[in-house]
């Protein structure tokens, strides 16, 4: 089972839907705890969930990059899920939507024939 934390190769539908579900709600959910903290001025809670934040928004792009290399694209085009939202959630759902490359790829071997979840 390859990291959730390597770019490299790619992920199948499933997979990256079931993981945007989990980092994108704990991405909506540090931002609702930074402001509520940011207003009663508790700064070690704005800290850590800021870090919540920045982590959660670097492993959403990990994921981004392996699902483009599964539509056979590269990795620069997940710089325009930087955009703020809603288009970049247009972009995430684009990429649970579209459909994977058949076979092996440049990036690495179909994912749908190794993948246990």
């Amino acid at each position: 089972m390859k990291s959730i934390f390597n770019p490299k190769g790619r992920i199948t539908r499933r997979k990256y839907l079931t993981l945007f579900l989990i980092f994108y709600s704990i991405n909506v959910l540090s931002l609702m705890m930074i402001f509520q903290s940011f207003q009663s001025n508790e700064w070690i809670a704005f800290w850590a969930f800021s870090i919540s934040l920045i982590s959660s928004i670097i492993l959403l792009m990990v994921q981004a990059i392996r699902r483009l290399h599964d539509l056979g694209y590269n990795w620069m085009y997940s710089l325009y899920l930087l955009i703020p939202p809603p288009i970049n959630f247009v972009g995430f759902i684009w990429l649970a939507w579209a459909e994977g490359q058949n076979g092996e790829n440049m990036y690495g071997p179909d994912p749908r024939r190794t993948d246990l979840i």
